[in-house]
């Protein structure tokens, strides 16, 4: 028995060597970088200026491939299904990791499984309506959905996105009701908002933003724990909904069984990398903020907003379409 116990633990202990020797070669060979969004958007864009990063770094390129479809979950599906050695990241936003497991009825993939290495930057969403609307806060807002069963309606980019989910969020913790209206993508959503088909949407602050400096959407809230630079005068939504966050991040995830070794190396280097002043500023050019975090530090997010999601999902009986 001894002698079993002692093979086990050299066993170990060999395994745990090779890894971080594996670990100090790494990279070896190109790294795949999979984007599971459409090319020239803000998420596509932040892969590409850390990647080039990665690449200064270490000397072995870094290909940004957009695999597109399914709300993330194609290109997901690809990166779940890579050899766990590196050398094939997925970076991606809330929906595939948090959300799509509960919204949809069967993946092709277990996003639990997925190693987290570092989120890169964060994005405030803005709740903003249409300068028509008698509404001149959030208070009024709440105060006008209580008077009014049903007759608010706020748009979003799709079903099961987090502005969706950030509506039925708001609905639960203010005691109201409102009618969702659901869009394919963000464009078409802040155009009916703009023309006044809708009284009110959850959407990214580079989105709304010159439209507010225009007078020509109201801005009531920020989705962050506090106010936002851009908008100092506008009050952060837990100032009036005390827990109510509603903040999109992206970050670099890798394959199932990546080893804790290689995902930290990435992570370090993932840090460097956006904490360098010209990158910190291109990503707050995109009204971003600067994030970098551990792998135990994305996991920690990715496991309360898991629980935060999947809740709502089940509790309105929410589907994918």
């Amino acid at each position: 028995m001894q002698r079993i116990l002692l093979g086990r633990i050299l066993l170990a202990a060999a395994l745990a060597f090779a890894l971080a020797v594996h670990a100090q070669d790494f990279p070896t060979k190109p790294i795949r970088v999979i984007v599971p969004y459409p090319p020239g958007g803000g998420v596509d864009f932040m892969a590409r200026i850390v990647g080039e990063k990665l690449r200064e770094k270490w000397g072995q390129p870094a290909i940004v491939e957009n695999r597109v479809g399914g709300g993330g979950n194609i290109g997901t599906e690809y990166v779940a299904k890579a050899s766990p050695d590196g050398h094939t990241l997925l970076f991606v936003a809330p929906g595939p990791m948090v959300i799509n497991k509960s919204l949809y009825g069967k993946l092709p993939f277990d996003p639990d499984t997925m190693v987290p290495v570092s989120v890169v930057a964060t994005v405030t969403n803005v709740l903003a309506v249409n300068p028509k609307l008698a509404a001149d806060s959030v208070k009024q807002l709440i105060a006008f959905a209580k008077a009014n069963p049903g007759r608010l309606n706020y748009a979003t980019q799709a079903i099961g996105s987090v502005a969706h989910l950030t509506g039925e969020l708001l609905q639960s913790m203010a005691g109201v009701k409102m009618v969702h209206v659901p869009y394919k993508g963000a464009a078409p959503a802040i155009a009916d908002l703009l023309g006044g088909q809708v009284d009110m949407a959850f959407l990214e602050l580079s989105v709304v933003l010159p439209h507010v400096r225009a007078g020509k959407l109201r801005a009531l809230a920020v989705g962050d724990e506090k106010r936002h630079p851009s908008l100092p005068d506008i009050p952060a939504m837990t100032e009036v909904v005390p827990g109510l966050v509603f903040v999109t991040w992206y970050g670099f995830v890798a394959p199932p069984e990546t080893p804790s070794a290689i995902a930290h190396k990435l992570s370090a280097a993932i840090v460097e990398a956006v904490k360098r002043p010209e990158v910190a500023q291109q990503i707050r050019d995109r009204n971003a903020e600067v994030a970098g975090s551990t792998p135990e530090e994305m996991a920690l997010l990715m496991k309360g907003e898991r629980e935060r999601y999947g809740k709502v999902i089940r509790a309105t009986g929410m589907t994918a379409q």
